[in-house]
Parts: structure tokens; C-alpha cells; sequence
């Protein structure tokens, strides 16, 4: 089996460096195109059977460019959704605490939002569900950064470091063996 994991494309609040977690919002012009590219790349590659997306507007339409270039069909996973940030949305990524907080495996992000071990829980899941259910298939899964840093990890051992400094691009493409 292999997975292939990529992030939305672009929206204002990436370009602006603003955090984005639960706030749905669309694609802005840029992560449009970037969408289409990234359709161009899935279609070429023709081995990809099956698309699991978040529910997300931003990852939603990312995927449904995908799919009607390709004809392949999409299942959502609310699992898949991006990390709560709590207090932290809609803040400069630079903002006090922030850092600091994305590596606490036990502390709820900005307050309210979900906790580092809360979050990987559940991207974790939906990994485990998606690898039994679509052992013979090959999936390209469509979600955001911090869903994307939890595949990551699931695949690849990351100290604290590596996980707080590891970046996913807009419509980034990664792909994963499994055995």
C-alpha cells in the first residue's frame, strides 16, 4: 500500500502568516492554481485509486479539483480536520507562546483548542482505519499542515525539535510505503 499525503492549497490567512486551525475558509487565487497543479501532478502519476479528504472547505476543494481531473472519488474523514488552536486562531503564527505550545504533547493549544496528544490521537485513527480499510489501494490523502506534520510523524520518528520545525508546502505531495 502506498499513501500519498498533501496539503490544501493556498488561502489569505497562509499568505498572511495567520494561524488557521477550525476557521473554514476557501482557496484564495494562488491556492486555486495550486490546486490545479497538483491535479496535473495526481493525474500523471495514474496510480492513485482513491481520495480521503478533510471536510474542510480549503481541503475540500483541493480535493474535488483533484477528483474531477482524474475521476477518482472522495471520502471525507472528519479525523482529518486541522488541529483546534484554541485562542491561537486567527493570530500571527509569530504570536507569544505559540512555538511553545505546538511541542506540548499535554497542554491544550491556546487554552480551549485541542492538546498536541489529543490531536495526534486522532490523525493517528484515522491512519490506522485508512491503512486496514484500503490495504490494496493507493490514497492520496488531502488535509492541512498540522495534519500533515502528524503523518509525518506516524511514518518517521521526530524529536520535539523536528516536529515543531517540519513544514508541509500548499499542495505538497509525500508519499508513504507501507509494508
Amino acid at each position: 500500500m502506498k499513501i500519498y499525503s498533501t496539503r490544501h492549497g493556498q488561502t489569505e490567512f497562509n499568505r498572511k502568516e495567520l494561524i488557521l486551525g477550525t476557521t473554514d475558509i476557501e482557496l484564495n487565487e494562488t491556492g486555486l492554481r495550486q490546486a490545479e497543479e497538483l491535479a496535473e501532478k495526481v493525474a500523471e502519476f495514474g496510480e492513485i485509486d482513491l481520495i480521503i479528504a478533510s471536510p474542510m472547505k480549503r481541503a475540500m476543494k483541493t480535493a474535488q479539483t483533484v477528483a474531477a481531473k482524474t475521476g477518482l472519488s472522495i471520502i471525507t474523514d472528519e479525523r482529518l480536520r486541522e488541529w483546534d488552536y484554541g485562542r491561537y486562531e486567527e493570530q500571527s503564527r509569530f504570536a507569544e507562546g505559540f512555538a511553545e505550545n505546538k511541542v506540548n504533547f499535554g497542554v491544550r493549544m491556546g487554552v480551549t483548542g485541542e492538546s498536541l496528544l489529543q490531536f495526534s490521537h486522532r490523525v493517528y485513527s484515522a491512519l490506522d482505519d485508512i491503512i486496514e480499510k484500503y490495504s490494496d489501494k493507493t490514497v492520496l490523502i488531502v488535509s492541512h499542515g498540522g495534519v500533515c506534520r502528524v503523518i509525518e510523524t506516524y511514518f518517521h520518528n521526530m524529536t520535539n525539535e523536528e516536529y515543531s520545525g517540519w513544514f508541509m508546502g500548499n499542495c505538497q505531495l509525500i508519499g508513504y510505503e507501507i509494508n
